[in-house]
């Protein structure tokens, strides 16, 4: 059994309005649909997904179809959501909403044209 502390449904959806605002919480779930361009970017949000949760050694569910990817997490031991939950979500974030053109610095980022873009990045 789990000693973590399991967050309550306000102290989640507070969490997340304040640090992850394209998630949500639905039934005893975090959740999030990343938006993609093709059935590629879908397989390249898939992969990112399972390397970071390998790493992190925090499992989500995941469901896909050629335009998104959602992605669900629970902390299965404790039965509810934890601070490993929040934590994948922000790392998952972090990465697959990462856009290299918007910093400064000399990588350009995916070129605006149907041919290469593979995510529907949020902003």
């Amino acid at each position: 059994m789990s000693s973590e502390k399991v967050y309550s449904e306000d102290e989640i959806k507070s969490y997340l309005t304040d640090k992850l605002p394209h998630w949500f919480y639905e039934n005893g779930w975090i959740r999030r649909k990343y938006k993609t361009s093709s059935w590629k970017g879908t397989l390249m949000v898939i992969n990112t997904v399972g390397h970071l949760a390998e790493a992190a050694w925090h499992h989500p569910d995941v469901a896909a179809s050629y335009g998104f990817v959602i992605v669900k997490l629970q902390n299965h031991a404790a039965k509810g959501i934890t601070d490993k939950d929040f934590l994948l979500a922000e790392k998952l974030e972090s990465v697959i909403q990462w856009q290299p053109s918007k910093e400064d610095n000399t990588l350009e980022g995916t070129p605006d044209d149907p041919r290469f873009k593979y995510l529907k990045y949020d902003d």
